[in-house]
């Protein structure tokens, strides 16, 4: 998804949004378009409150007008993009490394809207070949040998020479799948390994997917 798509997506979601309402924002290229939209809107009249799913979303939606508190508790709406989406809108999330806040801020919503092109659908999670997984920085070596046990082999994400380190203080464990035939079974197995925080696997939250699919939004919604 080109910027130029992901910005024309944003503004789509925009009409899920109703003031008063408290709205989760995401991480990432599509959660950046639609926080744009959202401080658009904002200053047009528009009046809402953001929590921010990372420091960088966090400073953007400051920048652009838009209230923050700090912590979710309840919420109305979170918008987000994703890394991949099956067929049953089960997502996997965290290239961008703030999965463990945006699973926060999606459990804590009423509705979570995912924002994707057609090159995040996938037929089965895993199908790009990574899983990220936020681990405690002690627990690190522990985790990648449980992981490796169970098939899964993990490196420490890293920038420039030095291990990427979340906004809360952890690092990521990128660990190599394939097709995975159960991802609700593999995530309760992954976070019990002492020092795993969280997975990126989103299994049962979305409720809506926006698409954007050849010039314009089509949406996809979880079956009851």
């Amino acid at each position: 998804m080109t910027d130029q798509e992901a910005a024309a997506l944003g503004a789509e979601a925009i009409a899920e949004v109703k003031s008063g309402h408290v709205v989760g924002l995401g991480t990432g290229q599509a959660a950046t378009a639609f926080i744009h939209a959202l401080g658009h809107a904002v200053k047009a009249g528009l009046t809402i409150t953001g929590v921010a799913t990372s420091e960088a979303s966090a400073t953007l939606a400051r920048r652009l007008g838009i209230p923050l508190v700090d912590e979710p508790v309840a919420l109305d709406v979170a918008v987000d993009g994703a890394d991949e989406v099956d067929p049953r809108l089960d997502l996997i999330k965290g290239y961008g490394g703030a999965l463990v806040r945006e699973k926060i801020v999606a459990a804590a919503a009423r509705r979570f809207i995912v924002l994707v092109g057609t090159e995040k659908l996938v037929p089965a999670l895993g199908a790009r070949g990574r899983l990220p997984v936020e681990v405690v920085p002690f627990g690190v070596s522990f985790a990648r040998r449980r992981l490796g046990e169970l098939g899964y082999t993990a490196s420490v994400r890293s920038r420039d020479g030095a291990p990427v380190v979340t906004d809360n203080g952890n690092l990521i464990l990128d660990c190599v799948v394939d097709s995975i035939a159960d991802p609700a079974a593999l995530d309760a197995t992954m976070r019990t390994i002492p020092g795993v925080i969280g997975t990126g696997l989103f299994v049962g939250m979305a409720h809506t997917v926006m698409v954007w699919d050849g010039g314009r939004a089509r949406t996809l919604v979880r079956s009851a």
